[in-house]
């Protein structure tokens, strides 16, 4: 009976007039409500609001197949226990969409770190305090008011010690001290050359034998720019971290306000404060967790219309570099993790810029995992949230499925990026893309990550501990956009693009095949890689390239068919090269960019006395006012690069239409 009046209601609505059907049958929005000082027994209206993400999760789940689903973040941390995971059936259903964000006048934050507090003095001579943390907790970052605090360093001198296939010797007399270290095995060695930032663990230290931890010492020592062959030793760096004896050791004008050494066995939090500083009032967080989101479907069935707006995700610290492994980087957040069968027992000596047996591990390097992760997802945003306080990248998008939790990597479609701000990260603030051969060739077209969108955003002090990570870095991504970003503070690239040295292009690298014997154990690809229509314009790249003399402001890597840098302004990077596309850069057209450095204002890496090759070719400059006339590489018509009409104005006078791309550049009002 109740069935027969429903069927009459509708019968006598469509009799009067088609316009009353979409008020039958589409849901109203629906709206979950939530506060730290809610309670998960509540149904999540604005009077009786949840107080859990994973619970309002599980809200969103009952409603987003019929109706598009908001949910309100009310002021103040969210501590999460666990990363909070989105799958299939926490986007959008049906057509509709479900949007995290943050309710009117509220600024949330999504936290994966705790408060430290009831500090005690512990070295009053050393400003050192001490304060309980939960016994096995372990991290590499700690924040004070929001600044990241260091771990205690030393520098030591490539001519201190001598290296060999285990480790090192100390043979500087002034560090014998360093036989006396409490936890040797807590002290890492960090390496910085041109263009990597390796980290390696000490296994032990006996006088001044110093043995390291496998594998990281073995990755860390062979292939290019390595610990015992940096490229360039004189621009290369020495460090010891992460020992207690270690506080003030450093020069205090070339550390950081705050040091710190955490020890988990003990459960103890160490913590060294400025000068005349108090310890009470300052907000001091540790974080417990590795990552803070996993968004992931499937290729066949991926996460599809999911929101994030005006939320703050912090506290976060990637463990990597201190496990056995370590970090053995590579360029750009990319690392050798896995072990060859194949490597030759010298080859910290002897592999030292590349060999056949190094090349068979390229198609098997690892990613960073980023706080937040996004893979097999279609329709997803990111816009006006804040990313700060992150132990590693802090947002990875259709990353290799090595640097997600979920197991799931690439397909990342429609993703946009805007009007964020990404400040005060450990690592880069955006990787998008992977670097395995599931990235540049896939057997599942489902797979390639396509139409992403980076616009708006401001990133400012990025990769503050792993020096090597481009502040914004894409890889093989089809229809990358860049555009209008405002980037400073970064020891490394402001913008990458692209990657494999033209490795995986289309018939190969000529220079990697004959030098590097490159293709004995790869596959030399015939058909073109993912990578394409790639536009970086209208940016605003300062104060970058602090630490690297390798790289540039915008940098290029491999095959880039239909792509351009245009409008783009980058001051401020010393005698640092401003735009550079490096070996097996094709299909670039540069344009409108204004570019203010020592340096080169032009470089093209087309493999020395290899550039008839056309290794690097089909690239054409035009159009750029620069102060420098200086440029790198061979920018010849007879092998297809070619840089002409780019006006000179060393005295920064700028002309109409380049003073015009000045004021263009950067956040768009």
């Amino acid at each position: 009976m109740i069935e027969a009046r429903r069927i009459a209601r509708l019968l006598a609505m469509l009799a009067a007039g088609a316009s009353a059907l979409p008020a039958i049958a589409q849901e109203r929005a629906v709206e979950v409500h939530v506060s730290p000082q809610g309670d998960d027994r509540n149904p999540g209206t604005a009077a009786r609001p949840v107080r859990s993400l994973p619970r309002a999760q599980a809200l969103v789940r009952r409603s987003n197949a019929k109706a598009d689903v908001t949910v309100l973040l009310g002021e103040g941390t969210y501590r999460l226990e666990a990363p909070l995971s989105f799958r299939r059936g926490d986007g959008g259903l049906g057509g509709h969409a479900v949007t995290w964000k943050a309710a009117p006048g509220a600024h949330p934050t999504i936290s994966g770190g705790m408060a430290v507090t009831g500090f005690k003095p512990y070295d009053a001579e050393r400003r050192i305090w001490v304060a309980d943390v939960p016994k096995g907790l372990d991290t590499r970052q700690v924040w004070v008011d929001g600044t990241l605090a260091e771990r205690p360093w030393v520098e030591i001198r490539a001519a201190d010690v001598t290296f060999d296939a285990q480790g090192f010797t100390v043979v500087n007399p002034k560090l014998d001290w360093l036989s006396t270290l409490a936890r040797p095995d807590r002290v890492e060695l960090e390496a910085t050359g041109f263009f990597t930032d390796r980290f390696s663990p000490v296994k032990a230290i006996a006088g001044g034998r110093v043995t390291m931890q496998q594998p990281a010492w073995d990755n860390n020592t062979w292939g290019y720019d390595t610990i015992s062959k940096p490229i360039f030793p004189d621009d290369s760096r020495l460090f010891l971290t992460n020992a207690l004896e270690f506080v003030g050791k450093a020069n205090e004008w070339h550390s950081r306000p705050y040091q710190w050494v955490i020890d988990p066995q003990a459960g103890k939090l160490y913590l060294r404060m400025g000068l005349d500083e108090d310890i009470a009032g300052r907000e001091v967080i540790v974080p417990r967790l590795e990552a803070l989101v996993s968004i992931a479907g499937t290729p066949e069935a991926p996460v599809e219309r999911l929101h994030f707006e005006g939320l703050r995700f912090s506290h976060t610290s990637w463990l990597g570099p201190s496990r056995p492994t370590g970090y053995a980087n590579q360029q750009s957040g990319a690392f050798l993790y896995e072990t060859s069968p194949i490597r030759p027992a010298d080859a910290w000596q002897s592999c030292g810029w590349g060999c056949t047996e190094f090349e068979s591990m390229r198609q098997k390097w690892h990613q960073m995992p980023a706080a937040v992760q996004v893979s097999a997802a279609r329709d997803v945003t990111f816009a006006g949230n804040t990313f700060s306080q992150l132990g590693q990248v802090a947002l990875g998008i259709g990353n290799d499925a090595n640097a997600n939790l979920s197991g799931v990597g690439l397909a990342a479609q429609g993703v946009r990026v805007t009007r964020n701000r990404f400040a005060v990260l450990s690592g880069s603030a955006i990787m998008a893309g992977g670097v395995r051969v599931e990235a540049h060739h896939p057997a599942d077209p489902r797979l390639v990550n396509r139409d992403l969108a980076i616009e708006d955003n401001t990133v400012v002090t990025v990769s503050q501990d792993y020096r090597d990570n481009a502040a914004i870095l894409t890889t093989y991504v089809t229809g990358a956009r860049i555009a209008h970003n405002d980037i400073s503070d970064a020891p490394y690239d402001g913008i990458a693009v692209g990657w494999g040295w033209g490795y995986n292009d289309a018939g190969g690298n000529p220079n990697y095949d004959e030098n590097a014997k490159g293709y004995v154990h790869n596959t030399r690809f015939t058909t073109p890689t993912t990578l394409r229509d790639t536009v970086v314009e209208g940016n605003r790249i300062h104060g970058v390239k602090t630490w690297f003399m390798d790289g540039g402001a915008i940098y290029n890597l491999s095959a880039n068919p239909d792509s351009v840098v245009r409008g783009n302004h980058i001051f401020d990077i010393g005698n640092r090269i401003a735009i550079y596309l490096d070996e097996g850069s094709k299909h670039f057209r540069i344009a409108g960019n204004v570019v203010e450095t020592g340096g080169k204002w032009l470089n093209i890496n087309t493999a020395g006395a290899m550039y008839k090759r056309r290794i690097s070719t089909d690239n054409l400059a035009t159009g750029n006012w620069h102060t420098v006339n200086t440029t790198g590489g061979r920018w010849l018509e007879e092998i297809g690069n070619v840089a002409r009409d780019n006006p000179l104005v060393p005295d920064r006078n700028w002309p109409a239409e380049a003073q015009a791309v000045i004021d263009a550049a950067g956040v768009r009002k």
